[in-house]
């Protein structure tokens, strides 16, 4: 026989397609006694983006059996709250600044490595490439796709509400506070190497003759070694990355 649960999700968990025009307090049937992470990813959330479940008042992790006549409360891990200690999932287990993206973003993982951030991209990694990769590294995983976040053995991630770049990069500052973590031109934008810099006259060659003639100062890549120096993009990137610095939610 199905028993019930009353389920509400607040704040930005309810940004989810799945919870889009529907109230966020919802009567959730089941049989037996599931884990509370698949009541809530059977609904449509992913579990990276929960900070703290609450099962009638008291915090409980993923694992916890849902029972009949249960009410649970879902934070989303952004929450402008402060909770009692224990409370936070995500506390313990802090995200760390190392991301992995899936293929639609390209654009994105430039801008994440603009600011200098570890960021894994291939435009033909697999769902279950960038899970394994997000486990055996450590990384957050950024994605559109929401089915994604819910593979079990991805910890930490996000889901891009917005489909403009600019926005996705805040969304991204904003809800992992890495504002205070910028180190901006230390990535290779083409493939995530370490940029260091270096004489002029060992890319002297591999220069366009006007670059050669007007800059002095080059940087490259130890990884593909492809060369940089602070020409008219070099103004763009800057005011690029202060719009960042300076957005606030």
């Amino acid at each position: 026989m199905d028993a019930t649960a009353t389920i509400e999700f607040f704040g930005s968990l309810n940004d989810f397609p799945a919870l889009s025009g529907r109230d966020n307090k919802l009567l959730y049937r089941f049989s037996g006694t599931p884990a509370v992470k698949d009541a809530i990813e059977a609904i449509g959330v992913p579990h990276p983006e929960v900070d703290v479940i609450l099962i009638n008042n008291q915090p409980v992790d993923f694992s916890h059996p849902l029972h009949a006549d249960d009410k649970v409360a879902v934070y989303p891990a952004d929450a402008d709250k402060d909770w009692p200690v224990g409370y936070s999932l995500q506390a313990k287990h802090p995200a760390p600044n190392r991301f992995v993206l899936d293929v639609h973003l390209g654009k994105l993982a430039r801008a994440v490595r603009m600011l200098g951030f570890d960021t894994c991209y291939e435009n033909d990694y697999s769902d279950k490439a960038i899970a394994q990769i997000a486990e055996a590294e450590e990384r957050i995983v950024l994605t559109r796709d929401v089915g994604l976040l819910k593979h079990k053995n991805i910890r930490w991630g996000y889901w891009l509400r917005s489909q403009y770049l600019e926005e996705q990069l805040s969304e991204v500052v904003n809800f992992f506070k890495l504002r205070e973590k910028f180190k901006p031109f230390t990535r290779c934008l083409a493939c995530n190497g370490r940029i260091y810099e270096v004489p002029k006259e060992i890319v002297l060659e591999q220069l366009p003759a006007q670059t050669r003639q007007y800059f002095n100062q080059f940087y490259q890549c130890d990884s593909c070694k492809r060369i940089y120096w602070k020409g008219s993009h070099y103004e763009r990137m800057q005011q690029f990355i202060q719009k960042q610095s300076l957005s606030s939610k």
